[in-house]
């Protein structure tokens, strides 16, 4: 992988997926070829990070091709920083995810995002769960955060979970 040019290489992947769904696949394991794959590996990724996000956008207009960079942005930067560019191996099981409903400081969905950004930022969603779904962009809306913000916000609070609450209360209230 040019790390240089990475963001080239996730447009070139992005329309290839836009095309495959456009074209009536809703297989995502027919989606990359094994060179694909391994480009999408050495960034942290995975299909489904791909897929989930053509699908939304393709269905609902949202999320876009330049949210979509951004949030593999983070998680690119965490998997190499953090991560050293290894797997994490973990796999987050999404029934024992927050509930919808549960919220934290008088904010829904919060506590339920909180346990979905570090999935994400280490790489342990299953593929049934999406970072940036649409009731995660109810949230981002209502709380006017950019889903690859909160996931920086998630990271840089990640070993102190009460500093992340309090920055999402301070941005709901300015």
């Amino acid at each position: 992988m040019n790390h240089y040019t990475y963001q080239k290489t996730l447009k070139t992947i992005w329309k290839s997926a836009v095309a495959t769904y456009e074209a009536g696949n809703r297989e995502p394991s027919s989606y990359f070829d094994e060179a694909t794959m391994t480009e999408l590996a050495s960034l942290g990724l995975n299909t489904m990070d791909v897929y989930d996000y053509v699908e939304d956008y393709l269905r609902h207009g949202t999320p876009d091709f330049e949210t979509f960079l951004m949030v593999c942005e983070a998680r690119r930067d965490y998997f190499l920083t953090v991560q050293g560019g290894k797997p994490s191996g973990n796999t987050l099981d999404s029934s024992k995810l927050p509930p919808k409903t549960d919220e934290v400081a008088g904010i829904v969905w919060l506590p339920r995002l909180i346990q979905k950004a570090f999935g994400k930022l280490r790489g342990e969603l299953p593929s049934d769960t999406m970072y940036g779904c649409s009731g995660d962009q109810r949230f981002f809306k209502e709380n006017n955060i950019h889903p690859a913000e909160f996931l920086r916000a998630a990271w840089a609070y990640e070993d102190n979970e009460s500093k992340l609450i309090d920055w999402v209360v301070a941005r709901k209230s300015a």
